[in-house]
């Protein structure tokens, strides 16, 4: 009998413009006081705001949270886009 894999059940929370708090992150690729990039299962996630801080990462659960003033939460395609396949 096959096991299969359940997918992993990613969330992202903002928590009145000050607290972003997610789970199933896989890692953090670039971070600054107003811009991070994380990564998970689905592709990449840009977050911008101002003062941001990372309050807590654990690359075995997948739990993560930063702190400051977050504007916007973008989910970037992990496909590479349009220009990626017109390269190909």
């Amino acid at each position: 009998m096959q096991s299969q894999t359940q997918p992993v059940q990613h969330t992202l929370t903002i928590d009145n413009k000050k607290l972003l708090t997610a789970t199933a992150i896989e890692g953090v690729v670039s971070f600054s006081p107003v811009r991070l990039t994380l990564t998970y299962a689905g592709g990449k996630i840009a977050v911008e705001g101002s003062d941001m801080k990372i309050t807590s990462f654990s690359k075995q659960t997948g739990a993560f949270s930063a702190g400051g003033t977050i504007l916007s939460v973008r989910y970037l395609s992990s496909g590479g886009g349009l220009k990626k396949k017109l390269l190909k």
